[in-house]
């Protein structure tokens, strides 16, 4: 399941240099998470880092967007092959 940002964000620019895989970027109002660039930082870290840093907590799981942890790991494999 990818991440989303509510629009309880307050713009305070700490979870987009979190984000191991350039998925937060500055939308039109408030951040914003590209979902096929999500992978929740599995493959990363243990959690989802802009969720730890995030002040107001405005960062959640998409309902939109379901996916396993295998399905996050293969995002996170095909991401990092592009990279490499």
């Amino acid at each position: 399941m990818a991440l989303y940002i509510t629009d309880e964000c307050i713009n305070c620019d700490v979870c987009e240099p979190e984000c191991p895989n350039g998925a937060i970027s500055q939308g039109e109002e408030i951040y914003v998470i590209v979902p096929k660039l999500c992978t929740e930082c599995v493959g990363h870290y243990e959690t989802s880092q802009c969720v730890e840093v995030c002040p107001v907590d405005c960062i959640l799981k998409d309902p939109n967007c379901v996916e396993s942890e295998e399905e996050l790991l293969r995002k996170y494999s095909h991401l990092t092959e592009q990279t490499s």
